[in-house]
């Protein structure tokens, strides 16, 4: 299938066009800079040049295709990138563009918390981007993912440096008892080439999660094993303190005195409400297989765990 990829150069970009290169599709990658893409794959891919806030570059961009995944998404704001272009409006324009274009199949991934009446901007904007979705009329299907970790991942390889190399303590904001369903980078890759290649799962949401629920105090100690700090206490320092963290790394963001904040106020919202979801199968149709998964606690150290198979529950779209 000739498929386009919009956030193909990212965290879990990168695995998903690999994993459908091996697959056999034809696979193309949206990319502001060609460059981008350079020695980034596992097979040499396509590269189109294009912007998901450029609806003129989409529709070129989707010429010939037969599917489009769209990846797009931050996690936080800088300049003109703001969670309601990045989440809401670039959405709309891929549904816009398909609708010019020609493709009918979308894949679109939102966020395991997304709502209308979620905490966080991030949360409430990945609802409306799939409210775009929904509404285009497309033969879309939504997925939203637990905390997705891997090689390159952003959110265990960013802890991790902290339970390392904090002296005495890891320092946890607030009461560490949220709720994650963790899921490999390589399981949500699989899931997605799944899908794409079964009809039956057009018109549906997944929620998509590891098989083991943690709370963050748990995922905080699984790392601090992981990197031989298995001793090192857990100190929960209060959210006032933590927004006030938060304040300063995103000002010295806008600054230019960091590339981004490891921290923003936006996130400890976020911390408010678990993030995870109900254990049940899919629905016998859509006969995606089930996954082993395993940890892998960034470069710099080998650890891994297997876990049992994947568990994703899913939910009617319409």
């Amino acid at each position: 299938m000739k498929v386009l990829v919009t956030g193909g150069t990212g965290f879990v970009g990168t695995h998903l066009v690999n994993a459908l290169v091996r697959r056999g599709h034809s696979v193309a990658v949206l990319a502001r800079d060609a460059g981008a893409t350079r020695n980034r794959y596992n097979r040499p891919v396509e590269t189109v040049a294009g912007n998901v806030l450029d609806p003129a570059s989409l529709t070129a961009a989707m010429a010939g295709r037969e599917a489009v995944i769209h990846l797009v998404g931050i996690i936080h704001e800088q300049g003109q990138q703001t969670f309601d272009r990045m989440h809401r409006e670039a959405a709309g324009n891929v549904a816009a563009a398909m609708r010019a274009a020609g493709p009918r199949r979308l894949l679109h991934m939102s966020a395991m918390g997304a709502g209308e009446d979620a905490p966080s901007e991030y949360g409430r904007t990945k609802a409306a981007g799939e409210r775009a979705v929904r509404e285009s009329g497309l033969d879309a299907t939504i997925f939203r993912p637990s905390i997705i970790f891997g090689p390159g991942d952003g959110f265990v390889s960013l802890l991790a440096p902290i339970v390392r190399w904090n002296p005495l303590f890891i320092p946890v904001i607030g009461k560490g008892q949220t709720r994650f369903m963790p899921v490999s980078v390589y399981d949500v890759a699989r899931v997605f080439g799944d899908a794409l290649e079964k009809p039956g799962t057009i018109g549906q949401v997944y929620e998509v999660g590891g098989p083991e629920t943690f709370t963050l105090d748990e995922i905080y100690r699984e790392i601090a094993t992981a990197v031989g700090k298995r001793r090192k206490p857990l100190v929960h320092l209060p959210l006032w303190w933590g927004r006030f963290l938060a304040a300063r790394f995103e000002g010295a963001a806008r600054r230019g005195w960091i590339d981004a904040p490891p921290l923003t106020r936006d996130q400890l919202r976020s911390l408010t409400r678990d993030n995870a979801a109900n254990r049940n199968r899919l629905p016998p149709d859509s006969q995606l297989s089930t996954l082993s998964s395993r940890l892998y606690l960034g470069s710099s150290f080998s650890f891994e765990r297997r876990y049992p198979p994947l568990i994703a529950s899913a939910s009617l779209m319409y």
